[in-house]
């Protein structure tokens, strides 16, 4: 589980370096925000096209060779971007990022999470992984973004952290193929035909689940806006803006892992529907909240309370896989089908934050941009309170009257797998 979790951090270092490095990027490449919001979005468009297809090799391919692979070829682009190509061949490169990072990693990231541990304790498992992203992601962030301001903060800086982090990438993709077993995502039982991939695809609660994380991730992108937010508008210096950052990274870890045990108790669709209803008032702070150095204070406390609900949110929404009877043979399919959808906000979130903070430059268009996250926000809850409908009739109506109990009957069990396990481990 510590190398799934330094893996899933480290692979989205280079692909999101505007997280941190937002206006030394734009200066290296001189781009403007419209041409910055266009690499995320071709990134996010490939990405989109590659999650069917990853989470079906997810379920065929061992997670040795996807997440050392899509560790290596990242790392190896890395050094090409750290030339500062022309715009044409930074957008190949995000391009090519989407396919090694989403098609390679992703579904086997989510399978091996999901085989890792019983039902019961999904919740637990995936917000271990989402902690240990967050350490991991949360120590990349500030010792690098360290390291930036001792070489001085400049372009030169910049071009040095990238290669930095390649190196990283490459160190990390020979370890996780020396660490991780050759079958933690193997398939169980006979891999998923077109046939299951076709009822996966007409499952209600797969849609729904995706658009309940399409609504967090939306609200995860604002958080990539913080930063430049906290510069332009409270009129912070790029080196403390930067690491409000950084610093809200570390929340992750606590709030992930938090999340996890707790969804474990109440419940994985309560846990975040109070998740999303703390997000939505969060947001909707940053759409009121005036700007200027008087307010550092409650901006500070504002992006802590939004960054604890989206790491939160992040480390149980794949947990709804379990409560909502996703057979577990068929993890790396769902989630790539889940994915294609709740994760389109790699494309349309940075093309719609460009946009508006170029036709709005300053205050305006950080508040016109924060209240449409809200919206999406509003419309999670709806969805998720939908999905937690239908999860009742089925319950009050017997499981026979649940389409994917129906489903799930068709293909192993969890209980099934894990007893599969327990005699495995016990041997003859």
């Amino acid at each position: 589980m510590a190398v799934l979790g330094l893996s899933g951090a480290v692979i989205y270092l280079l692909p999101f370096l505007r997280e941190i490095y937002y206006d030394p990027l734009r200066a290296a490449l001189n781009l403007t925000h419209s041409q910055s919001g266009v690499l995320m979005a071709t990134f996010g468009f490939t990405s989109m096209l590659a999650y069917v297809p990853g989470g079906w090799i997810a379920d065929r391919v061992s997670s040795r060779i996807l997440i050392s692979g899509s560790l290596i070829s990242t790392g190896l682009l890395g050094f090409l971007f750290a030339t500062f190509p022309s715009y044409p061949v930074a957008i190949i490169i995000h391009a090519l990022w989407g396919v090694t990072v989403t098609g390679m990693m992703w579904g086997a990231l989510i399978k091996a999470t999901r085989d890792w541990a019983p039902g019961a304790e999904q919740g637990k498992a995936f917000g271990m992984l989402e902690a240990g992203r967050g350490i991991s992601e949360a120590a990349c962030y500030s010792i690098f973004l360290a390291i930036f301001a001792q070489l001085g903060g400049d372009t030169k800086a910049f071009g040095q952290i990238i290669i930095q982090y390649s190196v990283l990438h490459l160190a990390l993709g020979v370890v996780a193929f020396l660490v991780i077993k050759p079958g933690v995502a193997a398939p169980t039982g006979a891999p998923p035909d077109f046939a299951t991939f076709l009822r996966v695809l007409k499952m209600p609660q797969v849609w729904l689940i995706a658009f309940v994380i399409l609504s967090v991730y939306s609200a995860y992108w604002g958080a990539y806006y913080f930063t430049p937010y906290a510069s332009d508008v409270f009129l912070m210096s790029a080196v403390a803006a930067g690491a409000i950052g950084a610093g809200k990274v570390w929340l992750k870890p606590l709030a992930a892992a938090g999340a996890g045990f707790a969804a474990d108790r109440i419940g994985v669709s309560r846990a975040v529907e109070i998740g999303i209803i703390i997000l939505t008032a969060s947001f909707i702070g940053f759409v009121v909240m005036p700007g200027g150095k008087a307010m550092i204070a409650l901006l500070i406390a504002n992006i802590a309370l939004a960054s604890v609900a989206i790491f939160a949110l992040r480390g149980i929404y794949f947990a709804l896989l379990e409560e909502c009877g996703v057979p577990a043979l068929v993890t790396g399919t769902a989630t790539g089908i889940i994915s294609v959808i709740a994760f389109t906000p790699d494309v349309f979130m940075p093309l719609i934050g460009g946009a508006l903070l170029d036709a709005f430059p300053g205050e305006p268009g950080y508040r016109y941009y924060f209240g449409f996250i809200t919206l999406l926000c509003v419309c999670g809850a709806i969805a998720l309170r939908v999905l937690r409908r239908l999860g009742r009739a089925g319950a009050n109506a017997g499981s026979s009257t649940q389409p994917w109990r129906r489903f799930g009957r068709a293909l192993p069990s969890r209980r099934r797998l894990d007893g599969r396990r327990r005699r495995k481990d016990r041997g003859p």
